[in-house]
Parts: structure tokens; sequence; C-alpha cells
């Protein structure tokens, strides 16, 4: 069905030669004005695209033609006119091989100079962009993003209710619950010194739905946590939030391998034949993360066993040895490797060093460690590596955890440099099995890997009492081209366990019962099996846009300082404000 649009007959996107001699009405913005004196061309932009208008001396009425002369670039106009054949066609654009005749001319609205130029290569700065977003929204880069956040929501939202999955809202007045993050709290004016909480997931409460017999729900929704900011991170943000009864960890991931799947095929026109699973320890030890980019080798060779005992201090001193080959890097140059030397000491690295072993094409090798190890020796480095003839051989050693993140960020790097992170491939994975706690040293005490609400593999419970530490979790991440794009588990269900998991966690009985007691009441009642899953909505979306920075796939997102620039917050309540919340007044000069 064609909408009804009063101000315009069609858009700017849809006319073609096939509307020749046709007379139309389009409405828009001025994107470019070519003016000869004589004649002069003006595009016209709306969010469908872009049409070019014509204003001839001979051929336009002079009353028209006059007023084209007082339009700017992005003033808002209507025109009525004659589509006519091109004679300078644009192949580039659907509209490129028409133009409008125009016989009239409307000025809706004038315009200011834009800050910066609104097309797809602009000379506005972040900043300036995200002060003026409104403007930026214009530029076909960024509205494209948001269409293609429309279509991944609608994709969802379809395959999901195709699914059986209920969409129901949850609240986003809550209490303050701990998930790993800081809350935002909002004092209550009715409820005197007490505070909400922003939910940072409605974990809660769709574990509550379940209880309640809805047996799959979801909810694309809005979050908030109160954190540092970086590229893939906003204080609030989206996420496409399920949960389903009845099931085991395989049934979630099934589920959920069809969505990607078929997410892909819609949008990219991929097809993936599979989703492989690994577990948590084999991605430690293969990749040095819990999030592996498995869109090219580069795996982890462990070295200790080859490594040690050559006299070498640098290695028999430490935990770990451990080496990457990388693709045709035995042509690196003396300053190539140096670059990458250098890379490892930066601050946000923190490595001490790396050893490198050429692997030239005659078969024989050269190393900046030829003193302490033979040829023989760097033959199995090779084979442990998955080294061949042209490649080269990256080494690190130190404390385990330590160096495995280290060489897991040079790895990644490296694979960057020689284009093996490719925006338009892409692989996924889940990630199974992970520890169920972390011991946190310095204070002393447990934290959930995920929530507290984690079920602990059933073959694990009893260790719960012996060894902790030992205890695997029945939880799952979903990893894109080395993204973790979501995450889940298999919920506890049961009163007695979620007391004892809260008990492991520090909590006093009362604090649990005080912050939990709603959901241990509800598991009295005849809590079903279930598990779920929560996806990053704008990191999905931006990783299907070749990207992997959220922020442009957000219209009205924050810096990262966690400002809206825009509209100026967040911003100093009035002292009025504060009187009626019954907190304490602020310094006038905050006023």
């Amino acid at each position: 069905m064609k909408p009804i649009i009063m101000h315009r007959s069609h858009n700017c996107g849809e006319l073609s030669e096939s509307n020749l001699n046709q007379e139309v009405t389009l409405a828009g913005w001025v994107q470019k004005i070519r003016n000869k004196g004589f004649i002069a061309w003006i595009d016209l932009r709306d969010r469908y695209g872009i049409t070019q208008l014509v204003f001839d001396e001979t051929r336009t009425p002079k009353a028209v033609f006059k007023k084209s002369t007082g339009i700017g670039r992005e003033d808002v106009i209507q025109v009525k006119g004659l589509v006519i054949e091109r004679e300078s066609k644009n192949l580039n654009i659907p509209s490129g091989g028409i133009e409008i005749l125009v016989s009239e001319l409307s000025i809706l609205n004038h315009s200011e100079t834009p800050p910066f130029t609104i097309e797809n290569e602009t000379d506005g700065g972040d900043e300036l962009r995200m002060k003026y977003r409104y403007l930026d929204l214009r530029r076909n880069k960024v509205k494209e993003n948001l269409i293609l956040r429309h279509r991944v929501s609608m994709i969802v939202r379809n395959f999901l209710s195709q699914a059986d999955f209920i969409d129901i809202e949850t609240p986003y007045l809550i209490k303050s619950t701990p998930e790993g993050a800081r809350d935002f709290i909002v004092p209550s004016r009715m409820n005197n010194g007490q505070f909400y909480a922003l939910p940072q997931s409605p974990q809660t409460f769709k574990q509550l739905l379940m209880v309640g017999g809805f047996d799959k729900y979801f909810q694309i929704v809005k979050c908030f946590r109160d954190e540092d900011l970086r590229a893939d991170r906003q204080p609030e943000f989206t996420q496409i939030d399920c949960e389903m009864s009845f099931v085991e960890q395989e049934d979630i991931l099934s589920q959920f391998d069809q969505l990607i799947k078929h997410l892909l095929k819609e949008i990219k026109n991929v097809e993936l034949e599979n989703i492989p699973r690994i577990t948590y320890n084999e991605a430690i030890i293969k990749y040095g993360t819990d999030k592996p980019d498995i869109r090219f080798g580069m795996t982890f060779g462990i070295l200790n066993k080859l490594a040690k005992g050559k006299n070498f201090n640098v290695f028999d001193s430490e935990e770990l040895v451990v080496g990457i080959a990388v693709p045709g890097g035995a042509n690196y140059t003396r300053k190539q490797i140096d670059y990458w030397i250098d890379w490892v000491k930066l601050p946000q690295v923190g490595a001490k060093g790396l050893v490198w072993v050429k692997c030239n094409e005659d078969g024989s090798y050269k190393s900046s460690v030829d003193k302490f190890f033979n040829q023989h020796d760097f033959e199995k480095w090779a084979k442990i590596t998955n080294a061949h003839a042209g490649d080269l051989i990256f080494v690190m050693a130190g404390e385990a955890k330590r160096t495995q993140t280290q060489m897991s960020a040079l790895r990644l790097e490296v694979a960057e440099s020689i284009g093996l992170r490719r925006p338009d491939e892409f692989r996924a994975l889940w990630v199974i099995d992970f520890p169920l706690l972390d011991w946190d040293e310095e204070n002393e005490r447990f934290h959930a890997i995920h929530h507290p609400f984690t079920a602990p593999k059933n073959e694990h419970i009893n260790l719960l009492s012996t060894n902790p530490k030992k205890v695997l979790a029945n939880a799952y991440d979903l990893v894109i081209n080395g993204n973790e794009v979501g995450g889940g588990s298999i919920r506890i269900n049961d009163a007695l366990l979620q007391k004892k998991i809260f008990s492991l966690l520090g909590f006093t009985e009362k604090q649990a019962k005080d912050q939990f007691g709603f959901l241990i009441d509800a598991f009295r009642y005849g809590a079903p099996p279930h598990g779920g899953i929560a996806i990053g909505l704008d990191r999905l979306v931006a990783l299907l846009g070749g990207s992997e920075i959220i922020r442009d796939y957000i219209a009205f997102p924050k810096n990262n300082h966690g400002r809206d620039v825009m509209i100026d917050a967040p911003s100093n309540p009035s002292n009025e404000q504060l009187d009626e919340l019954y907190l304490k007044s602020l310094p006038k000069t905050f006023k």
C-alpha cells in the first residue's frame, strides 16, 4: 500500500525513466546547488534518496526561477514539476537517469549554514557530530546504519514470534541487584529516602515469567549499566532478551543457532553450515581468550616442554612459553619485527618482549635466540605452532594468565595488519563449560562469572561444598568474529541450591532475603527448569554492518564520558527538585 503523503506525490528515491513526462510533487532538503546563472541544478534529498531538480531560465516560470536563487543548503523545499530525461546521467543512484523540470517552488523552511558537511564523507569530528546529531542523522551512512538496525530488530521479532515466543515488557524501575556492574539509581519522591534502580537486565523478571507459566519469553529491551565506556559500550544499551522453560542447554543453543543463521542469511546472504562449540578451557589454551576470532588460524602452540631447559633464563624462569605462526611473516624486515617487539611492550599490552623465528623457504630457521636453540629445536617449534616455510613464529613467556592475554592481543593485531579479520566474513561459535565462580584474591571471596542465578552442571553440584573452584557452570556465550555477542545459562530453579550459591558469594542469609527473597519465595511454588540468553542488539547490528563500534548504530548515543552532548545530559537538578526528593540541596553554584 502506497502511503498518503501530503507534501509529495513521490519520494526522492523512487522516480526513474519509467516516470518520464509525469507531473510530480517532491519535498526534502537541499543537498547541493550548482548554478550557472541561466540554469541551476539542485540535488533534493530525503530519507529515500536524491533527485536532481533543474531550474531553466527559458523553461521555468520567471517567478519560480527568481525564487530559486534564494535557496541555500539544507533548506526544506517543496517542488512541483515534470519528469524529464537527464542529459548527463548518474548511474550511481536509482534516479540518476531523470531530473525534475520545476514549475512550482515552495520554501517550507530556511536553514542556517550547517556546522559540518552533510555528506557521506564529512568534515565534522565525532564530538561536533554528536552535538548536532539531528544533522548527522541526515547523512546516508548514519541513516543506513539505523535502517539496518530496524531490519535486524524486525527479523528477530518475526523469527521469535513464529517460534512461539511472547513479547512481554518488564519494569524499568526495579530493585538494585548485583549483575556485575554499578546500577543507575533513581530516587522516589513518594517513598522518602528510598531509591529504584534501572535494570542491568530483566534477569529476575524473566525467571519469574517462567514461574508464571510463560514458557517462551522475549523482549528487545533497554538495559543500563554505570560502567566505564569504550567503543563497544554505552551506559544504556539494547539486548534481545529471551527465556525458555522445560529446556536444557542443547535446546537453547539449537534454537539460537537457527536465529543467527537466519539473520546472516537475510541480512548478509551468508549461509553458516554449523556453529561450532568450544569449551572455555580450550578457548583459553588455543586463543588466550574466551571470545576467540576463528576467521583465521594462528592458534597458540604451547612450547614449555621444548623451550625450557636450554639455559635460556627468559623461558626457564617463566610459567608459560607460547608461540603463534604468522602466515608469510618470514619476509618481514628487521624494522617490521622491531615494530611488533615495541608494540607488545606498550603499557596497554604490557609484555616484556618477544622472541622470533623465521621459517625460511629453504627449510632453515633464523631466530633472535640462535645462541640457545638449534635448527632441530626450531623445527619442533614450527610443528607445535603449525608454522610452514615462509611463516614467522612469535614467542612470549611469562605468568600464564597474563601471557595468554598478551599473546591474544598480539594475535588479533597481527591478523588485522595482514588482512585476516575481514568484516565481510562471518564466523560464529559457542563457548561452553565456563567456571561457575571466580576467586577474588584481594577480597578473599567468590564472584559469579555470569550472574548469581546460573546453575552449576548437575554432576558438579556436590563440589560446591568441597571444591567450589572446580565447579563448571551450565553457561554459554555466543561469539561472532571475536566479539561476545550474547550469553546465557540454565538457571537455578531450586530454592536450597540458590541459597547455597548466595552463601558462596558472600551473602548473609539476611542480605539474600532482603535482595532476592521474592525470587526464592517464587521457587517454592513450582519453578520449572528454565534457561535463556541475552544477545546484545547494538553489538550484533554493528558486526552485521562491518564495524565493532556500537555508537554508530544508535540514534542518539552517549560519548566516551557517558554524556549526551546534544542535550547536555546528565545535568544538575534544581534545589527544588532535590527538596521534593528529600535529598540534600547542592551548593548554589550548581544551579
